[in-house]
């Protein structure tokens, strides 16, 4: 059982944390909070005095205590704990070796780079993309593939383009990529769910879903998922290109952190039906620079003209100097050496990140498990809200994610956080767990506590 003075400071956080108490507030007399907690003074002076030491409060002779301006101070980036931001390492990311490439297209390519290019993308950037996606096992032509503006212009004019077989509705996993949910949102398309948990997704399920309801195709981000961080098995990636071949289903795959697999066996979905039912997507935005938006789709052949026209409506063609420098960046082998790089860099972070929450986390806490990539999702116990647990850490300055706009709305789940280990730095993981752990036991131990309602001393 916690002494006293520990249950006082954590109201008084709790109060923090809600908005009971905001910046300049007076706390009650050390006399009035003795009485409230039928406790000692000294217990309410020690609260009082661990909480000035934590700058949550501070003191003023012969007036009493008073909250701190604390979350209203400005900060800087080494005070931020960043388990929120989603883009590329910024300490590894090739700014002076793409400016080269950049210079080095400028000059090769001239008068191409600055006029209305090939709309399905630079020809001579397909040949070396189809190169680069051997490495993914991706065994395909370059007639193929279709440059576009990042893979959310793909997913977008996917969800709306009718597809050969006639069907109109998208399955998607649950939870799943936002940008993605926000797409059939803008554009109503009719969408099922099929929940995903780190063991998977109950395959005989996904077959009744398959045969009932009319699925124009099934979205899935099989290695590294968004924001689960669950990896598929080859078998299972298998039984599910079987099911959408045996139910006329396509399978729109977003292999967006393909890269970072350290399993050179592990496969993706095209590899099983390389003809055709299987669309492949595979962005630079993660595992390169966000602002390229560049992104390669490997179509059938039999959809790629009307691909072509929904993407004309939408930008006539993709950035030409973009496509010119990664061409070039690609053909001189300098990605393959970028790739190698962030590979560790990111398969470090989530080991450390991984240790972290075995040692620290609370014992009613559960979180996944992968091997590398961005993301591990964090479920709280039952009576904690994510949003609960942003709010507070949003307070000391760190950031994670509430994975609730990841759902649909039948499937919404208010207690899942996603943590991304992209931009945070690795001597600030530990720490940031620490205080995460330590929100959610706080939190947690509030049905134990006098609530709001009833506390008229605040």
């Amino acid at each position: 059982m916690s002494p006293k003075y520990i249950k006082i400071m954590e109201e008084i956080k709790l109060r923090l944390a809600d908005g009971s108490l905001i910046a300049g507030s007076k706390l009650p007399s050390v006399r009035q909070l003795s009485e409230y907690f039928s406790c000692s003074k000294n217990t309410v002076i020690k609260a009082y005095a661990e909480l000035e030491k934590e700058h949550f409060i501070y003191s003023v002779p012969k007036s009493g205590y008073y909250v701190v301006n604390e979350f209203q101070k400005a900060t800087n980036e080494n005070e931020v704990i960043d388990f929120l931001s989603a883009g590329p390492d910024k300490n590894v990311m090739p700014y002076l070796e793409f400016q080269h490439c950049m210079n080095q297209a400028i000059e090769q390519y001239k008068e191409e780079l600055f006029t209305y290019s090939d709309q399905q993308g630079s020809y001579s950037l397909r040949v070396q993309l189809v190169k680069y996606l051997q490495n993914l096992q991706v065994f395909t032509q370059p007639e193929r593939v279709v440059v576009t503006s990042g893979s959310q212009q793909a997913l977008n004019l996917l969800v709306s383009m009718p597809f050969p077989n006639g069907k109109n509705n998208i399955l998607i996993e649950q939870p799943t990529y936002f940008g993605f949910i926000e797409s059939i949102s803008l554009h109503q398309a009719t969408t099922f769910g099929i929940e995903l948990s780190m063991e998977g997704i109950d395959l005989d399920r996904l077959e009744y879903i398959f045969r009932n309801n009319d699925i124009k195709f099934f979205y899935i981000i099989p290695r590294f998922h968004n924001p689960l961080g669950h990896c598929y098995t080859n078998s299972e990636k298998k039984k599910i290109v079987e099911l959408a071949e045996k139910y006329d289903v396509y399978i729109v795959e977003d292999d967006f952190l393909g890269d970072l697999d350290p399993n050179a066996k592990s496969d993706p979905l095209f590899s099983f039906n390389p003809s055709g039912r299987v669309i492949y997507i595979k962005s630079f935005s993660k595992v390169f620079l966000p602002g390229l938006r560049i992104a390669a789709v490997v179509l059938p052949a039999l959809m790629i003209n009307h691909f072509l026209r929904y993407k004309f409506s939408s930008d006539f063609n993709s950035s030409a100097l973009s496509q010119g420098a990664l061409e070039i960046y690609l053909k001189s082998g300098m990605f393959n050496s970028h790739l190698k790089k962030i590979k560790e860099v990111y398969r470090t972070k989530m080991q450390i990140l991984q240790e972290a929450c075995e040692l620290l986390l609370p014992a009613n806490t559960h979180f996944s498990k992968p091997i590398s990539g961005f993301y591990l999702s964090i479920s709280l116990p039952g009576n904690v809200t994510a949003k609960q647990v942003v709010h507070m850490l949003n307070e000391q300055h760190i950031y994670v994610d509430d994975a609730s706009r990841m759902f649909l709305p039948e499937y919404k789940k208010g207690n899942l956080l996603r943590l991304s280990i992209s931009q945070v730095n690795e001597s600030q993981i530990k720490l940031g767990v620490e205080r995460l752990a330590h929100c959610i036991a706080l939190i947690d131990s509030r049905k134990n506590h006098i609530t709001p309602n009833n506390f008229l001393l605040f």
